[in-house]
């Protein structure tokens, strides 16, 4: 499929109509993905947007998002393909009489998204969503298909995208990756957005909270994640946050409220103890 955007500022612009705000470097580096037919890794921590810029893709490319989510102890079974072992068995007693059938082949196939992806091809945005929760194991199995879009399954031989997927792979970072799987992606780190940033993020996702609001929950949000927190909120708890607000009645940003309103944005005890601490620091006063 012919690349569909003249420049990266068009492809932001496209981002921006399905309601992703993607900066300048994102943008370029999701346009050169798109153009060079080479999967993204994405990493950053928790909230930043690391899976919505897959769906964001999707959305706007009219493809499927085709997901896998990793987990520890993830194999082939769960993530490419699997046999129908049911419907095997039922065959095999079916054809007893008449010989042994052949019950290795493409029909008896259950496809897990790897292998969905692969056959739907430039129909598929891929997101391998938290890579770096898989094991070393599950890395090399997939170096196959992100530097040749293939992967070969032994009963049946090498089975080739037609036309290759759009890949996105996410990690949070919570171990390294290695430099084989890294070689084959282009990379891309997402960090959180500035307070300006924000708040339009704010102003498209949460287009009825007032923007006076909007603002201060963005400038809040960004003081909150410089403190020492062990899980900073995240892109989309700032959205949560400004809709909770809404929904108690505030029209501005208030200690009270933001104490009452905290669960929607800071989810572990400790961090909320250091926020409440801190809680009449985040709305500048009046001078």
């Amino acid at each position: 499929m012919p690349h569909p955007f003249r420049s990266p500022a068009e492809l932001s612009e496209g981002l921006g109509s399905v309601g992703y705000l993607a900066d300048d470097a994102l943008s370029m580096a999701a346009y050169l993905a798109l153009g060079l037919n080479r999967p993204l890794l994405l990493e950053g921590a928790n909230g930043v947007g690391k899976t919505e810029i897959a769906k964001a893709l999707a959305d706007l490319l009219g493809r499927d998002l085709v997901r896998l989510q990793c987990y520890e102890g993830i194999d082939a079974s769960q993530a490419l393909y699997d046999w129908h072992y049911a419907r095997q068995l039922i065959d095999v007693r079916a054809r007893e009489s008449t010989g042994s059938a052949d019950v290795f082949t493409r029909d008896y196939l259950l496809s897990r998204p790897l292998l969905t992806a692969l056959e739907a091809g430039d129909r598929a945005v891929l997101l391998i969503d938290e890579i770096d929760r898989a094991d070393d194991e599950f890395e090399a199995f997939l170096l196959e298909l992100l530097s040749d879009f293939a992967v070969t399954i032994p009963e049946i031989g090498r089975i080739a995208a037609s036309s290759p997927p759009l890949v996105v792979l996410t990690s949070n970072r919570t171990r390294d990756l290695h430099s084989a799987l890294r070689r084959r992606c282009l990379y891309h780190w997402v960090g959180h957005p500035d307070a300006e940033r924000e708040f339009q993020i704010l102003r498209v996702r949460a287009p009825h909270i007032p923007a006076v609001l909007a603002k201060q929950v963005a400038d809040a949000v960004q003081r909150i994640r410089a403190l020492t927190l062990g899980s900073p909120p995240g892109v989309g708890e700032a959205i949560d946050w400004a809709g909770a607000l809404q929904m108690v009645g505030a029209a501005t940003l208030s200690p009270a409220d933001a104490v009452a309103t905290l669960s929607a944005l800071v989810k572990d005890i400790d961090d909320q103890q250091r926020v409440a601490e801190i809680v009449d620091d985040l709305v500048p006063r009046a001078s």
